[in-house]
């Protein structure tokens, strides 16, 4: 049996390449050091390199979740708010009629009782057109600034205002006008004009008949508020929940990429002292003329 001959060209070469094997896994581990990352191209781990693509396409897509919750949020914020002012608004006005009815009353004092109602159908209105961020949160998917016209007629356009904030969660983040004030010609804003008008004409049965439906108006956003609460409690939980599974995620994601510290700082240690030790023997044993290789 022959064995192939080792001349001293082949012993080079190959001593050559395992240094340079040698050289380029020092590199790589002081590149993993300096970037704090183990896969700083495709090449280095392929497999790993198919993970974090994964893991950083779904973590869009929860931040996207988020960023829906949050501007819902936002959104059933400001109409809480609204209702909560226009509750309050009703509840003056129903206040000042009680008092046209309960107590003997001049003119001028009917007068000034149906100026503050109508100084509050008025407020109301104003109400009525909250916005945020430049859409009224009463005027369902209208292009308009507002919801309700200076005569209190509803100017917006019907429809539901929705926000994906889960994987196939959708939740309506407004409310419409039309469900919170009344249709338009049994509107709030209707009832408060007839309120005005019969403390004026010092009409008590009149007064009574719009006091009642100021009560029924009071229910209706109650309603209206109580269902827009229950959807922002939708809309919270939707945001923990995208947030819990970024965090996650975001577990996942270091644990494929992100380089352990002391174990490649070891590595290292130990591929310089190896690398020395290469080269210490390559250079003993690659003579570089007979004369040294006699000597």
């Amino acid at each position: 049996m022959s064995v192939g001959r080792v001349t001293q060209s082949m012993l080079s070469h190959r001593s050559l390449e395992n240094l340079q094997v040698g050289l380029g896994r020092l590199g790589q581990l002081q590149e993993q050091l300096t970037s704090g990352k183990t896969i700083n191209r495709p090449s280095d781990s392929p497999s790993g390199t198919s993970s974090a693509m994964r893991l950083r396409t779904s973590m869009t897509q929860v931040q996207q979740f988020q960023r829906a919750a949050q501007d819902g949020a936002s959104w059933l914020s400001t109409v809480d708010n609204a209702l909560t002012t226009a509750t309050d608004t009703v509840r003056n006005a129903r206040e000042l009629g009680l008092q046209a009815v309960n107590g003997a009353m001049g003119q001028s004092s009917r007068a000034a009782l149906a100026a503050s109602v109508d100084q509050l159908r008025e407020s109301l209105i104003g109400t009525a057109n909250t916005a945020y961020l430049g859409r009224p949160v009463f005027g369902g998917v209208t292009a308009g600034t507002t919801a309700y016209d200076a005569s209190g007629a509803f100017v917006g356009e019907p429809g539901a205002v929705v926000r994906t904030v889960g994987d196939g969660s959708r939740v309506r983040v407004d409310v419409g006008g039309q469900d919170a004030f009344g249709a338009d010609g049994d509107s709030v804003f209707t009832h408060l004009s007839a309120l005005s008008t019969a403390i004026t004409a010092g009409d008590d049965a009149a007064v009574g008949t719009a006091l009642a439906a100021l009560a029924a108006d009071l229910d209706r956003l109650g309603t209206a508020q109580a269902e827009a609460g229950t959807r922002a409690a939708r809309v919270d939980q939707a945001a923990q929940v995208a947030a819990d599974a970024e965090l996650r995620m975001k577990k996942d994601l270091s644990a494929v990429e992100d380089v352990d510290l002391a174990a490649t700082v070891v590595q290292l240690q130990l591929q310089e002292v190896a690398y020395q030790a290469a080269l210490g023997a390559t250079a003993r044993v690659l003579q570089p003329s007979l004369r040294e290789f006699l000597r």
